[in-house]
């Protein structure tokens, strides 16, 4: 067990959130959790199922006098965002992640940490084995593939479930109750690529972005954090002004619902024009530290002769590449007029790979409003199509509509405010929850999300802060206890 959580409070919870944190489970690598979920409600006497797709339901029997009481369904996703800094090695295919305890929050050395939905799932399992607690009949709902557009949910068969009441574990504010979440859909476009080989007289050069926090394309995306994309790009597209730039390779992002943190180009320029751009990678990092002084800080850009021949992209294959991705927007679209300072729309420019054959660049697009949503992907498919490239996009998911006279809602509040003496802030989320492709799966379905206080998701910088956990615990149970 993790010295990390030695001591902590709920012990039940901490110990299954480190006991799942030895176990690998990148998104559609489900397979070794769901068997840990299965054999726990083995081991404690509960029955479980899981469907074809990988999902896991788990069922506990209410407790004595709570018999008639409504079914609760408790809902967290098993897979987890795999995202590591560039200097670290580590497999998430087969590698534990290593907690860290910094004072009043656990994170992760070096990677993501996976409490996006761990501690979720922890705390479903925790509620499984304690036999102290008061509450009706449970339902725990373990979906998979959540972090790679929510498969999971939308192969859920009508039958799964029986309880019409659900509590889901995915969000990550202490105090907030999430009513609503945005729908979201990816675009992809792929440039067919020609190559000739490098001029004799050209040396290769390596340009580096990084130090960026990256995070959460949706929850992050309103703070204005660096893309490395576009900041690499921008410099690529500055340079290719100043002189005969051939660009060999453009790498940055490596997941769709990730802003980009880190990111490689290599050119070729001639000789004597080395000393130019390494000059004008000096003077992008000043610009960008001081664009970024505020929220992406440790930003950095280097330059570096790497030598070698090799081949690189035609020049309309470059230009169009670098026009392309100039031109694709990034960030916030438009902010809600019904919620303040809640993101209503906005895309992310996520994954840029320069293949042997192709070009493929991945975006994201989210909304809570899905006439808006359908105008982003639109967009974007035009940018794509004005570069040449050929354009795909996944299904989507929807979004969440907000119930205002939901009676788990009222229970929840009502809650809070009996625990704490304050009320909880009732809110949407500028994130995809499973809980709108649930409410298609299963209509009437009576819905609230929760969850403790977690930042910086989907990035290494990923943390949880301890004392909301036992705050959570607390408020959750105190919930199930209250619900008839």
């Amino acid at each position: 067990m993790s010295k990390a959580i030695e001591g902590l409070k709920p012990e039940l919870v901490w110990k299954y959130f480190a006991e799942i944190s030895e176990i690998p489970r990148g998104s559609k690598n489900e397979t070794a959790i769901a068997t840990y979920v299965m054999e726990t409600a083995k081991k404690l006497g509960l029955s479980a199922k899981q469907d074809s797709f990988g999902n896991v339901a788990v069922f506990k029997p209410a407790t004595a006098g709570k018999e008639k009481a409504s079914a609760v369904i408790l809902q967290g996703h098993l897979d987890m965002v795999c995202e590591k800094n560039k200097d670290k090695v580590h497999d998430f295919e087969k590698d534990p992640i290593d907690l860290v305890r910094e004072g009043n929050v656990i994170k992760a050395n070096g990677t993501t940490l996976g409490a996006d939905n761990g501690i979720g799932v922890a705390i479903s399992l925790a509620i499984m084995e304690d036999k102290s607690l008061v509450h009706g009949p449970l339902e725990f709902l373990f979906t998979v593939d959540e972090e790679t557009g929510l498969t999971g949910a939308q192969n859920l068969k009508g039958d799964f479930l029986t309880g019409k009441t659900l509590i889901n574990l995915d969000s990550e504010k202490e105090g907030a109750l999430y009513v609503g979440c945005s729908g979201g859909k990816d675009s992809i476009g792929t440039l067919s690529v020609q190559w000739e080989a490098a001029p004799a007289n050209y040396f290769a050069i390596q340009i580096s972005i990084t130090g960026l926090r990256g995070g959460h394309s949706g929850l992050d995306i309103h703070i204005g954090r660096g893309n490395a994309i576009k900041l690499l790009n921008r410099i690529l597209w500055n340079l290719n002004d100043l002189l005969d730039l051939k660009i060999a390779k453009i790498e940055a992002g490596n997941k769709r619902n990730a802003i980009p943190r880190e990111g490689d180009a290599v050119i070729y320029v001639l000789k004597d024009k080395v000393a130019d751009v390494i000059k004008t990678v000096q003077d992008f990092d000043a610009i960008f530290k001081a664009e970024f002084s505020v929220v992406d800080k440790g930003v950095t850009v280097k330059a570096m002769e790497v030598g070698g021949t090799g081949k690189v992209l035609s020049k309309s294959s470059s230009v169009g590449l670098l026009n392309l991705l100039y031109a694709l927007p990034h960030g916030v679209i438009a902010m809600s007029q019904d919620i303040p300072n809640l993101v209503e729309t906005s895309t992310n420019l996520a994954i840029v790979n320069v293949n042997a054959d192709s070009i493929v660049i991945s975006t994201s697009q989210r909304s809570s409003v899905e006439t808006e949503k359908a105008d982003i992907v639109g967009q974007v498919h035009s940018a794509f199509l004005l570069a040449g490239a050929k354009v795909q996009h996944s299904d989507g998911y929807p979004g969440w509509k907000p119930n205002m006279s939901s009676k788990i809602l009222n229970v929840a509040k009502n809650a809070y405010k009996n625990l704490y003496g304050t009320e909880p802030h009732v809110k949407a989320i500028h994130a995809g929850l499973e809980c709108g492709i649930i409410g298609e799966k299963f209509p009437g379905m009576d819905m609230i999300s929760m969850g403790p206080t977690l930042e910086a998701v989907h990035s290494p910088d990923e943390k949880i802060y301890i004392d909301t956990v036992e705050k959570f615990w607390k408020y959750l149970l105190e919930i199930l206890k209250d619900v008839n």
